[in-house]
């Protein structure tokens, strides 16, 4: 059976949720540059994991339909 959340997925959100609390915890101790600079991985991080999923599911299609 297909999973909803696949443990990849759980690692891509985690590191982003992980990226997103350091960010605002050098945000709000006065290391505003760092802080930003941190927090802009989320955005990446969450793209490079829906690249990742699409790409599975462009293989899952081609699989299927060269059966």
């Amino acid at each position: 059976m297909n999973k909803l959340i696949k443990t990849s997925d759980i690692f891509i959100l985690l590191s982003a949720a992980l990226s997103m609390a350091v960010s605002i915890y050098f945000w709000f101790n006065g290391y505003k540059e760092e802080g930003v600079f941190i927090g802009l991985w989320v955005p990446s991080l969450l793209g490079f994991g829906n690249y990742l999923k699409n790409l599975v599911i462009q293989y899952k299609i081609e699989r299927k339909e060269n059966e």
